[in-house]
């Protein structure tokens, strides 16, 4: 077990299985030192727990917790690219788009749940850039999407 997963098991979390692709692309891809993660809805056991407009169905707290889903989620994309998540060097960027109802300006407290977990399981190391951004409608009327953009270590 990495490091990183022994962190998720003391926090209670465990690292799920890669989410398939809901249409024609990769969960992840791997570019140099880089991996890119597609979005990631948060998908638990292949259903959505919650569905609807953060703000009106959903509360900013569910929207919260489903964000750190999310991100559960993209680190298991990043390990079915890369094997081990030990090898992160540093979470570079997280994008994260929260279907909002029309007066819904909470954004960056969603997409919290996500920045929070990432900084919990690797420290220094998860701590990023980030676009919060709101949107109409996601794909399965889900409330969030998380991708994220992950440096690995050099290995020289």
């Amino acid at each position: 077990m990495s490091a990183v997963e022994a962190k998720l098991a003391e926090l209670g979390k465990k690292l799920p299985e890669v989410v398939p692709p809901l249409a024609a692309y990769q969960p992840a891809v791997r570019s140099g030192s880089y991996v890119f993660t597609a979005g990631q809805l948060p998908m638990v056991k292949g259903s959505m727990p919650v569905t609807g407009k953060v703000g009106a169905e959903v509360s900013a707290e569910q929207a919260k917790e489903l964000a750190a889903i999310c991100a559960l989620n993209a680190l298991a994309a990043v390990k079915s690219v890369v094997g081990d998540l030990d090898k992160i060097q540093r979470v570079v960027k997280v994008v994260g788009f929260v279907a909002s109802a029309p007066d819904f300006t909470g954004q960056p407290g969603v997409l919290n749940g996500a920045s929070e977990l990432l900084g919990a399981v690797l420290g220094d190391k998860g701590v990023h850039a980030r676009s919060a951004v709101g949107v109409a409608v996601l794909p399965l009327d889900a409330p969030v999407e998380i991708e994220i953009q992950v440096e690995l270590v050099s290995s020289s």
